[in-house]
């Protein structure tokens, strides 16, 4: 099989995105409407769990939201006036269906149901730990380790149970459960993963982006706040702050290329910091050229920021297909080589004999980067300078993203010159942590506590990361013994 997006591999993958809603006469539509909006979050799968007030109705499946719901008298089955849904990538885990969330489990209490966006960094010791007291396991998620510590806890109500729970893991979570009491929202202490509340008519919506709120028309209330849990029930709404109180550190790279532009962040509009991204970029790594060039989708923002704050016109120079997914054409090489042209394609009349300013959001392994400036030269451009929206990734992600391993990213292997030879660029240059900091609104980063999750480029992990550190341990170990064998 043959991907016509010739990109895919070198881009970091969306985690998840969850919606749910409390107290809506077509709970479950309005899920679905809202895993639309979030689809770019996560393409593997998706799933809707409702709750009638008496029994609990699921239905996953894997691929985009629109094939697994397209049917009619699937939403109709899942019935209530409250609902949960999930899309997506998986971080832990393989793909397939018994992965698919939300996740379930009939408690002694009654019905559970989860859905989660981030990654428990301690799940796999936690999971041991739990095997060995006599838990079955039924995925190989990292989220279901969250359904048996709430099933083995020794509090006495449900809430304090999936508080007991939440306590017991590391690494970042957004919540959104759906039990026969009520809805309960949860965000970790530090706030990595994103979660927003709204309000459509009488009923509640967490969501993990405020886009998802635009699209079913309703109100943005607020951000989850950090560390809170919110119940809804038919007593009404209430506010928790069950867990010590640190220092949040929101997941930057939101802003730079996980959230839609159309989307509020932490109270920030995330089409206008890509913009002062770009800005800031122009400004720290000037050049002169006659066109500023955007790698669509996901660097527009950034390059027409770049385009004012430098004075250079900003020109679509590579047009996107929207309308081409796969093609089952068994891939010769001169087929995948046309293949790449299906999905984006340069603007030849334009290009031509002209100096570029490509812009981009990130460098993973540098495929993406190599093969458009190759794309740039083949039409005909006379200088093609590459300019990147965040700082070089030279870390792996252990909080929801699926980044490849620190050996497969370019920027943990190379300096940037290094980078800049091997892409065939005429320059190369990266936005400094700094200029990225000011473009989110904080006038200085704090070295010692920075105010979010960076570690992607700096190395400055937010928590302990239990069952990496423990891989390690081991491979260490395995590579001692061979040695002395």
């Amino acid at each position: 099989m043959l991907t016509t997006h010739p990109f895919d591999d070198d881009k970091l993958r969306e985690e998840c995105g969850v919606f749910g809603i409390w107290g809506a006469d077509t709970a479950a539509a309005v899920v679905a409407l809202g895993l639309h909006a979030l689809q770019h979050r996560g393409q593997e799968a998706a799933g809707i769990t409702s709750f009638d007030g008496r029994n609990f109705h699921s239905h996953r499946g894997q691929g985009h939201v629109a094939g697994t719901f397209d049917k009619d008298d699937v939403i109709r089955r899942l019935t209530g006036q409250a609902a949960i849904g999930h899309v997506r990538y998986s971080t832990t885990g393989e793909t397939a269906l018994r992965n698919v969330q939300p996740l379930f489990a009939e408690f002694s209490s009654g019905g559970f149901a989860i859905a989660h966006n981030g990654n428990i960094s301690n799940a796999m010791k936690i999971r041991r730990e739990l095997n060995r007291r006599g838990s079955i396991f039924q995925s190989t998620s990292d989220t279901e380790v969250l359904i048996h510590l709430v099933a083995t806890s020794t509090y006495r109500t449900l809430l304090d149970r999936f508080i007991d729970a939440c306590k017991q893991v590391e690494g970042a979570y957004s919540l959104v459960c759906l039990t026969s009491e009520g809805m309960l929202a949860c965000r970790d202490p530090l706030g990595v993963r994103p979660l927003v509340m709204g309000r459509l008519g009488e009923a509640y919506i967490f969501a993990s982006e405020t886009v998802a709120l635009d699209v079913v028309g309703a109100t943005y209330l607020r951000s989850v706040e950090p560390g809170e849990l919110i119940v809804v029930s038919s007593r009404g709404v209430s506010s928790h702050r069950p867990f010590a109180p640190v220092r949040p550190r929101p997941c930057i790279f939101e802003h730079v290329y996980f959230s839609r532009p159309d989307s509020i962040v932490d109270g920030s509009s995330v089409y206008t910091v890509r913009k002062q991204i770009g800005a800031e970029l122009a400004r720290e790594n000037p050049v002169d050229a006659d066109y500023v060039v955007p790698v669509p989708d996901s660097g527009v923002p950034a390059a027409i920021g770049y385009a004012q704050q430098s004075g250079i016109p900003f020109e679509l120079g590579i047009i996107r297909s929207h309308y081409v997914g796969r093609t089952f054409i068994q891939p010769s090489d001169q087929v995948r080589h046309l293949g790449v042209k299906l999905k984006h394609n340069a603007n030849s009349s334009l290009i031509q004999g002209k100096r570029i300013i490509l812009v981009d959001d990130s460098i993973v392994r540098g495929t993406t980067s190599l093969k458009i400036v190759q794309m740039m030269r083949d039409a005909g451009a006379r200088e093609v300078h590459m300019r990147i929206a965040s700082p070089p990734t030279r870390h792996s992600c252990f909080y929801g993203v699926d980044t490849p391993e620190r050996a497969k990213l370019l920027a943990a292997q190379m300096n940037v010159a290094q980078m800049n030879e091997y892409i065939r660029a005429d320059s190369l240059a990266f936005v400094s942590i700094e200029g990225l900091y000011r473009a989110v609104g904080e006038e200085e980063r704090d070295e010692a506590q920075p105010q979010h999750c960076d570690a992607c480029f700096t190395g400055q992990y937010p928590t302990r990361l239990t069952d990496h550190e423990e891989h390690d341990a081991v491979d260490q170990f395995a590579l001692l013994a061979e040695r002395y064998a």
